[in-house]
Order: structure tokens, then C-alpha cells, then sequence
């Protein structure tokens, strides 16, 4: 964009002045691990794989890929590649899942004996 400006003086000079003015939106950003938990009510989600050795995981493109509140409310930023998505699960995840799902049955399990004892225990003395 150019614009004319003259200097209204005793010496009128034109001058010529060019602005540039980039596009921008303001914007919060976060990670993946920051946004655990959250849901966000509106969501641009870059899914692209960092630069570096690490790819995504699983884990981060589900993290990433569930804040938002809806379909409606997400957008993908840029093309993605399909690699991240046809990895398989990690094997040490996978069996930590399995040993929290044990602990938990026998926890309720355990919950479930101790009230039973305690109904037998009252019914006992009474």
C-alpha cells in the first residue's frame, strides 16, 4: 500500500511512504501435554511431525485430536502424513494399562470383601 503525503509548509514536499502490514491473529498455543485434560472450546490443530528423530505418538495424536468440544469446533492447520496414525501401540504402554486394570479389579474386589465383612460384623452384634 502507498501513500502520498505533502508536508503543508512554506516548501510543499510530496513524499512517498510504503507500509507494509503482514496479516496477523492473535492466538494461544500450547502443547499436547499442556492441553491434557482441557477441553477447548475452539481448536486449530497442527498434527505435522516435529523435526527431529522423535515422531509423534499415538498418545500425542490423540491428546491433540480430542480437546476440542466437537467436530464442528476443530480444524486441521495443514496436510499430515497418514505414518503416525498406522504405528503400532507401544508394547510397555500396553502392559502398564493392563497391571492398572488388575489393581483396579482387585482394589473393588477388596472394597467389596471389607463390606461384606463389616455387614456380617453388624448383623453379628446385633
Amino acid at each position: 500500500m502507498q501513500i502520498e503525503v505533502s508536508n503543508p509548509g512554506s516548501h510543499p514536499v510530496k513524499r512517498s511512504v510504503r507500509r507494509r502490514q503482514f496479516p496477523i491473529t492473535a492466538a494461544y498455543v500450547f502443547t499436547d501435554y499442556r492441553a491434557q485434560g482441557q477441553t477447548i472450546p475452539a481448536v486449530i490443530v497442527d498434527i505435522m511431525s516435529p523435526p527431529g528423530p522423535k515422531p509423534l505418538s499415538l498418545f500425542n495424536l490423540y491428546v491433540a485430536l480430542s480437546r476440542s468440544s466437537g467436530r464442528d469446533t476443530i480444524r486441521l492447520q495443514r496436510d499430515f502424513e497418514d505414518r503416525p496414525f498406522l504405528q503400532q501401540h507401544n508394547d510397555e504402554l500396553l502392559a502398564e494399562d493392563e497391571k492398572l486394570e488388575k489393581l483396579d479389579r482387585e482394589t473393588k474386589e477388596w472394597w467389596a470383601n471389607m463390606r461384606a465383612r463389616a455387614r456380617e460384623g453388624a448383623h453379628a452384634t446385633n
